[in-house]
C-alpha cells in the first residue's frame, strides 16, 4: 500500500477509534502517530516539524498559570460572584458565563479563556449540584465564537493576519458583526435546549445567595501575584506583534515569572498541566502531517478549489464551507496552515481580489472547530479538564450538539458574507 492511502487509513481508524471511545483519544493518536513514523508514512525529523510546539507551550505556559492562580480560590469567589449576579438560576448563570466567555476569548484568547472559565463553572455546579456539561458545551461553543472576532482570539487568525498583514482593527471591522449576531443565536438556541435541565432547588440556591465571596479567597498573596502577571501576559498577547515574540514565548515568560515570585514547587505547578491532552495534540499533528507530506490534504483542497475558477463569490463559499466541515474533523490549526499556501498560489494566478475569501476562511475555521470534540484546541482543553473533574464529554454527545449548531453559524456567515462583499 501506497503511503498516500496509508496515511488516510491510519488516520480514518484513529477518527474511528475516537468516536467509539472504548480507547482514550490520547491513547489513540499517540499510536498512530507511532503507526505513522514506523511504516514510513511520515519520517521522524517531518513529524517532529509537524508538530505545533508554539501552540503547545502556549498551552503548557497558560496551565502552569492558571493552576497556581487556582491556589488563591479567585476561581470559587467569580464562581459565587456570577452566581449571585444571576440570583442562582442555572439558565442565567449559564447566560452569563457565555457572555463572558466570549468576550475574554475576543480580547484574549479563547485557549486561555477555557483554561480560566472551566474551574469557575465546576465552583457553581458543585454548589448547585447540577450538571456542570450544558455549561461546558455553552463555553466551549462560546469560546469559539467569540475567539472568531479578532486577530489574537484563535490560532488560525493569528496565521492569517501573519499570512496577508491584516491587522487586529481589519479583523474587529468585518468579523465583530457576524460574530455578534452569531453568538447571540446560539446562546438562545443552547436556552432552549437546555432550558429543564438546568434547574437547582430552592434550598441550594438559597445557600449560595447567603455565600460571601470575600471569604473563598484563601491566598491574597498569590492571589495579587497571580493576577500582576496575568495581566502582563495578556497584555504580551496584545502586544506580541510588536514585541515579535510568538505566543508561547509570552506564555512560558509568564508561567516562569510567577513561579518565580509565588515560590511554588516545580513539581507541584506541572501537576496542573493536563498532559494527555499535550499528547493528544502532538500526536494529532503527527497524524495530520501525515496527510499532508503525502499530498492528502493539497490534493483534496487543489480538487476542490479548481471548480471555482475565478469567480470570488464561488471561491469564497467553497472555502467557508470546506473549511467549516474540515475544521471540524481535523483540527483547525494543521487545516488552516495547509490552506493559506493554497490561497495565496489562487491569487497569484488569478489575480482575483482575495479579500472576502480570508474572511471566508477565517470564519470558516474557527466556528467550523464547534462541530467535534476535536476541532478546536479549546474543545480538547474543556474535554480534559472535565474528566480531571470526574467529568467524561463523549464525542458524540457533543457532535449531535455541536454540528448542527455550528452549521446554523456557518448559513448565518454565508448570508453575511453575500450581503457584505457580494450582493
Amino acid at each position: 500500500m501506497s503511503n498516500f492511502w496509508l496515511s488516510i487509513v491510519i488516520f480514518l481508524l484513529a477518527y474511528v477509534f475516537i468516536i467509539v471511545e472504548k480507547v482514550h483519544r490520547s491513547v489513540v493518536v499517540w499510536v498512530a502517530a507511532v503507526l505513522v513514523i514506523s511504516l514510513g508514512v511520515i519520517s521522524q525529523a517531518k513529524a517532529i516539524e509537524a508538530i505545533d510546539f508554539n501552540t503547545l507551550w502556549l498551552l503548557i505556559g497558560m496551565m502552569v498559570i492558571v493552576g497556581i492562580t487556582r491556589k488563591s480560590g479567585v476561581f470559587e469567589y467569580l464562581a459565587i460572584k456570577s452566581a449571585k449576579l444571576a440570583r442562582g438560576n442555572p439558565l442565567y448563570i449559564m447566560v452569563i458565563l457565555a457572555l463572558v466567555t466570549a468576550i475574554a476569548s475576543a480580547l484574549l484568547d479563547n485557549v486561555t479563556t477555557v483554561l480560566l472559565m472551566v474551574p469557575v463553572t465546576f465552583a457553581i455546579t458543585d454548589r448547585l449540584e447540577i450538571s456542570p456539561l450544558p455549561f461546558l458545551f455553552t463555553e466551549i461553543l462560546a469560546s469559539n465564537i467569540g475567539g472568531t472576532a479578532t486577530l489574537i482570539g484563535d490560532p488560525p487568525n493569528i496565521m492569517i493576519g501573519s499570512a496577508t498583514g491584516l491587522g487586529f482593527m481589519d479583523f474587529i471591522n468585518n468579523l465583530a458583526l457576524p460574530v455578534i449576531i452569531i453568538l447571540i443565536v446560539t446562546i438562545a438556541c443552547l436556552h432552549l435546549i437546555f432550558r429543564r435541565d438546568l434547574v437547582a432547588d430552592e434550598d441550594k440556591i438559597a445557600r449560595v445567595m447567603e455565600l460571601d465571596e470575600r471569604e473563598f479567597i484563601k491566598e491574597w498573596a498569590i492571589l495579587k501575584k497571580s493576577l500582576l502577571v496575568l495581566g502582563l501576559t495578556m497584555l504580551g498577547f496584545i502586544l506580541h506583534q510588536y514585541l515579535h515574540l510568538e505566543s508561547a514565548t509570552i506564555a512560558l515568560a509568564g508561567a516562569g515569572l510567577l513561579l518565580l515570585v509565588t515560590k511554588v514547587e516545580p513539581e507541584e505547578a506541572l501537576l496542573s498541566v493536563e498532559w494527555p491532552t499535550i499528547f493528544f495534540f502532538a500526536g494529532l499533528f503527527v497524524i495530520v502531517g501525515g496527510l499532508e507530506v503525502n499530498g492528502v490534504i493539497d490534493l483534496v483542497a487543489r480538487e476542490a478549489l479548481a471548480i471555482t475558477g475565478d469567480n470570488p463569490f464561488r471561491t469564497g463559499m467553497l472555502v467557508l464551507w470546506s473549511s467549516a466541515v474540515g475544521s471540524a474533523f481535523v483540527d483547525n490549526i494543521p487545516f488552516v496552515a495547509t490552506m493559506i499556501p493554497l490561497l495565496q498560489s489562487i491569487g497569484e494566478m488569478t489575480a482575483m481580489p482575495m479579500e472576502s475569501v480570508w474572511w471566508s476562511l477565517a470564519l470558516g475555521s474557527c466556528l467550523g472547530g464547534n462541530g467535534t470534540l476535536i476541532g478546536a484546541s479549546a474543545n480538547v482543553i474543556v474535554a480534559g479538564l472535565a474528566e480531571r473533574y470526574g467529568n467524561t464529554i463523549r464525542f458524540l454527545d457533543f457532535m449531535k450538539l455541536g454540528f448542527p449548531l455550528m452549521i446554523l453559524s456557518i448559513i448565518l456567515s454565508t448570508i453575511y458574507l453575500y450581503m457584505r462583499f457580494w450582493a
